[in-house]
């Protein structure tokens, strides 16, 4: 997500892999409430939480700007944002690393969030016809979900059902900075894998 504004502000970056098993005195520092990533580096300051250096990046280099002029579009534009990480994202991580009643009912509400989210898509893209902030949070349902349903065994996103967002991911897709910006599906999917076997066994088969 990070890696992909900056790559749309034009700005250089170093990007630094953090081993979150084996968590490093600069994360930790960085980020000492949550311990996790990303982490933005700007001028020995920390920023963390995603949408706040997507924020951070917005203001900080005005170029290229992700978001709305219209003080009511980027109203809308932050409800959607929390929309889709609370709603969508959520229950679809909880989907991927739970089992039985907790799983059934956490892909009821994934399928529920992604059929709201595809009735506010209205364009190419959540912008219109550039890419913007909403597309860069919801970068997740582009990369992120498919590996995570085949990684779990579930299936809650039907392009059948869900045609704007199918198109959607298609275009999002295809894009050269959206592909640079995130790690292949060969690179996920054997992780994502390794680490439901970890919480569950290899031969968990529940839906």
């Amino acid at each position: 997500m990070v890696k992909l504004a900056l790559k749309l502000k034009g700005v250089q970056y170093e990007y630094i892999e953090e081993d979150l098993q084996n968590k490093g005195p600069l994360l930790l520092e960085s980020n000492p409430v949550h311990k996790k990533i990303p982490v933005l580096i700007h001028g020995r300051k920390p920023v963390a939480e995603s949408v706040v250096i997507l924020e951070y990046i917005n203001e900080t280099w005005p170029e290229n700007p992700l978001l709305p002029n219209d003080p009511y579009e980027r109203a809308q534009a932050r409800f959607w944002a929390k929309f889709i990480e609370e709603k969508c994202g959520r229950a679809i991580w909880t989907a991927y690393g739970t089992q039985g009643e907790e799983k059934e009912k956490a892909i009821k509400d994934a399928e529920e969030g992604l059929k709201i989210l595809e009735e506010g898509l209205k364009g190419k893209f959540f912008n219109g016809e550039t890419i913007g902030f909403l597309d860069i949070v919801a970068c997740g349902i582009a990369f992120w979900l498919p590996v995570l349903e085949e990684a779990a065994d579930i299936k809650f996103f039907d392009p059948e059902k869900l045609p704007r967002l199918r198109c959607w991911t298609e275009e999002y897709t295809k894009v050269e900075l959206v592909k640079e910006a995130f790690p292949p599906r060969d690179k996920l999917l054997p992780a994502f894998k390794a680490y439901r076997d970890q919480m569950f066994g290899p031969k968990d088969s529940s839906t």
